[in-house]
């Protein structure tokens, strides 16, 4: 049985932990799949260059209203599809390499534990003093009646197609969908979304949910409360029946989507095994350090969290990095703010409580919601949907949620979420701020000043 200093499972934001400061340690890596995690793989990475790439084909389409006339050839998808991977896919060996070169074990066989701090990695185990779970996270596939009949994609496996399929049916109406959904309309698939729920994207806002549901409508067919009762394979594809409302429904497609949601990978790594506390949705337990019931096993990423966000691993990862070199002095991570964005058409960011989520808690509220054509630079882009809005507690007038819809909104709400970090009042980022004029961020000052 082998003994290492340090074992890392999984090398997504796990990858991250090791610096100089550990190269005195014997230390092994287990990763079955690729080097990068979902983020780089399947994830993040890989889907936002489709979406930039379906962004300027809405773009162009869009620039009628400014009174150019374009117009889209059809888009090369595999032109499209191997500029991204062509980036992305040498990164796996050549990481594998690095870290062999630094003298480190790495394993490509899946690991199991088999008991506490003892791991099983193919025909050889495993203890070491300190393990690092960051395992990650798979799409959850639901028990669909039919849908082991058919051939279906999740986010795992869609962008790697070989072409563009004339239409989509499109399971589940979360971050996921939403981007998928924009990048394969952008590229010309006749796209359906199924979604159980009344509105798209229901953990935002619900004003900014129900305006995104709208303008998704608009692209898209779009059935809310709709549940997907059978799959079967069809002349075109797929054949996806739906109980709605206003009865069922039977839609034909070429290609099927599913992205109802994600499970932590915990069950593969037999984490009970390894006496790691579980929560009822399968992450593992941890306390603000990220330490998990077992002594010097440490969890971070969507192994840990519900919030599946790589920038919540990346910061995880460097606290348990810190806490592992430093004992004595232990840091924590508040979980309380966890910002998002979505990067659909039109782009979504949110931090902080949603207006039901105060109501919900009974927390006393201020709200402002400024239009982007409140704006100069609203006027010159012609938007007539987009909007920021903020709320703040009237006591110690600090920002409670903000929310945003509409271009640039992931890079728009970074103000917002600093000054909500940072304990900044209302009166402070609005008053003691200089903002940039004409430029967009003028909707940000308008709805703190308004507030």
């Amino acid at each position: 049985m082998r003994h290492y200093d340090l074992v890392i499972l999984g090398t997504g934001s796990g990858n991250m932990l090791l610096n100089e400061e550990f190269d005195h340690l014997r230390t092994a890596i287990v990763e079955p799949d690729r080097f990068g995690g979902t983020c780089l793989n399947r994830g993040c990475i890989p889907s936002k260059m489709f979406v930039i790439t379906a962004d300027a084909v809405e773009d162009a389409h869009a620039a009628t209203r400014l009174g150019v006339h374009a117009s889209v050839e059809p888009v090369n998808w595999k032109a499209i599809r191997d500029r991204v991977f062509d980036h992305i896919d040498p990164l796996h060996e050549s990481a594998v390499d690095y870290r062999r070169k630094k003298g480190i074990d790495v394993y490509t066989e899946p690991g199991r534990f088999v008991a506490p701090k003892v791991l099983q990695v193919g025909d050889e185990q495993m203890t070491a003093d300190t393990f690092v779970v960051a395992v990650g996270s798979r799409p959850v596939i639901p028990d669909t009646p039919g849908l082991d009949t058919v051939a279906y994609h999740t986010s795992d496996t869609i962008m790697r197609i070989d072409e563009v399929p004339p239409s989509m049916v499109v399971l589940g109406g979360g971050f996921i969908a939403a981007e998928f959904s924009h990048v394969f309309s952008a590229f010309g698939t006749d796209v359906t979304i199924l979604q159980r729920g009344p509105r798209l994207l229901m953990a935002e806002d619900e004003q900014v949910s129900t305006r995104f549901t709208e303008l998704a409508s608009r692209r898209h067919r779009v059935l809310v409360n709709a549940k997907a009762t059978s799959v079967a394979p069809s002349e075109s594809g797929v054949q996806v029946t739906a109980t709605c409302p206003d009865g069922t429904h039977t839609i034909e497609a070429a290609m099927l989507l599913v992205c109802v949601g994600r499970r932590p990978n915990t069950d593969r790594l037999d984490a009970a095994a390894g006496g790691l506390e579980l929560d009822e949705h399968g992450h593992i337990v941890t306390d603000s350090t990220y330490r998990t019931s077992v002594e010097g096993v440490w969890g971070l990423g969507d192994a840990v969290n519900h919030f599946q966000l790589k920038h919540m691993a990346n910061a995880e990862s460097r606290v348990v990095q810190h806490n592992i070199l430093h004992p004595e002095d232990l840091r924590t991570l508040s979980n309380e703010l966890a910002p998002h964005a979505v990067f659909t058409n039109p782009q979504i960011a949110s931090v902080g409580l949603t207006e039901q989520e105060a109501r919900r808690r009974q927390q006393d509220y201020r709200v402002s919601v400024r239009d982007y054509s409140a704006t100069a630079y609203g006027w010159a882009l012609e938007d007539t949907t987009s909007f920021a809005k903020v709320l703040a507690n009237p006591v110690d007038r600090t920002i409670l949620g903000a929310h945003i819809i509409g271009p640039q909104a992931a890079t728009l709400i970074q103000p917002l979420l600093q000054a909500m970090m940072l304990g900044s009042t209302v009166d402070q980022v609005a008053r003691d701020v200089l903002y940039i004029h004409p430029a967009l961020t003028e909707v940000v000052e308008q709805a703190l000043l308004d507030l």
